[in-house]
């Protein structure tokens, strides 16, 4: 095992907080392998780069000889985490959570190291609490301090409801951290109160309490919003291999070096040597590789120089089959999967991005016949074959 100083250093990249510094320190001075707790609720079945953040930083502390308790949170995300939400979060059955976390568990492990990982199911132990264990978790925190966290603090202020099971929802998952005695807890940025409840509840129970890292909120492909799949900025670990690599390359210069930094362990000084295009072909290399092999990533690189730099087409793309023969440009980008929203659409056309058999399209409004077999092309790296139904 490395020393605590040589740990810390490659711990600290990327990371926004350390909770309190001195106490990790003399953690990783110990030379015990320490539990790293990392709880994701089920909520949702994909995973995109943005929740690779913290896989990432997991894998480092897997690879220094600590190990991951993974927490699938099917317990709690029938309750739902109320971070950053405006309005009371609907609770979802017990089948879809449960479907949701097989899906998880395929996915994490293209990072996480399978040995060094214990998984774990948050109902084992939540759901064998009485009423009685209930109420003294309660117990432990009061409304006023509920209320000074930001989403709630906000909905109180705008009069919006605050359901009694929404204050559980931090309870509970700190109450993880008792049961488990872990030693640290990783999340993002948002969900720092969560976290930091995990450290208290442990105190108030009398164990040592766990030090607290957040990471950072990873911006998605527009360089600007949170990667998020409602916004259409993600890059999804799931995607084909050649997705994954044309999306990274169209990222911005100073987007990569944040990837870099968050996503990978390369050295960035040396990828600040390498020309822009150069350092993103690695970056697109590396990802590919990551969720694939280096074959598909290899694959993948050879497809993209074929149609991006010498302006070939795509050897395989979607078809999709439309019954209207002649829909409006917005409408087809839509109907084929190309926008989000109408209001995409509209903004990719205006921003000269829609491309018809190679033909920029320009009116929004203007009707395409897809009587005949038609090549879209939304920006450099997305295309679609339509025809009639």
């Amino acid at each position: 095992m490395k020393s605590a100083a040589e740990q810390l250093k490659l711990l600290k990249r990327g990371t926004v907080e350390i909770i309190p510094e001195a106490e990790l320190i003399k953690k990783l001075q110990s030379d015990k392998p320490l539990k790293i707790k990392w709880g994701a609720d089920p909520s949702a079945p994909d995973i995109h780069l943005g929740h690779t953040v913290v896989l990432t930083k997991l894998r480092q502390f897997q690879d220094l000889g600590h190990q991951v308790i993974f927490i699938v949170g099917d317990f709690t995300a029938m309750i739902g985490d109320p971070t950053g939400r405006s309005e009371t979060r609907k609770q979802l059955s017990r089948e879809v959570v449960a479907g949701n976390a097989q899906t998880y568990q395929k996915q994490v492990f293209k990072i996480l190291d399978k040995k060094r990982t214990k998984v774990v199911y948050n109902s084992s132990w939540l759901e064998k609490m009485d009423l009685m264990d209930v109420f003294k978790l309660s117990a432990q925190y009061t409304v006023a301090r509920m209320l000074e966290r930001k989403d709630f603090k906000e909905r109180f202020k705008n009069e919006v409801d605050i359901s009694v099971l929404e204050f559980m929802y931090p309870l509970l998952q700190g109450y993880d951290s008792v049961h488990l005695r872990s030693d640290i807890e990783i999340g993002g940025t948002d969900q720092k109160f969560n976290l930091l409840m995990g450290r208290t509840l442990q105190q108030r129970y009398g164990q040592e309490p766990q030090v607290v890292l957040t990471l950072p909120l990873l911006e998605g492909t527009d360089g600007v919003q949170k990667m998020s799949k409602s916004l259409n900025n993600y890059i999804g670990i799931t995607e084909p291999a050649k997705e994954i690599f044309g999306k990274t390359m169209s990222i911005s210069d100073k987007l990569m070096l944040r990837y870099y930094e968050l996503l990978t362990d390369s050295d960035l000084n040396e990828v600040r040597k390498m020309h822009p295009k150069e350092a993103k072909q690695k970056l697109a290399r590396i990802l590919v590789s990551r969720f694939y092999d280096d074959k598909a990533a290899a694959e993948a690189q050879k497809e993209f120089e074929s149609v991006f730099a010498k302006g070939n087409l795509p050897e395989e793309m979607e078809t999709v089959r439309l019954i209207n023969t002649k829909p409006k440009a917005s409408d087809l980008l839509v109907s084929t999967g190309l926008a989000a929203s109408g209001s995409e659409a509209r903004r990719i056309i205006a921003q000269g991005g829609f491309k018809v058999d190679g033909e920029t399209v320009s009116d929004p409004a203007m009707e395409i016949d897809i009587s005949k077999s038609r090549v879209l092309q939304r920006g450099k790296k997305s295309f679609k074959r339509v025809e009639q139904k």
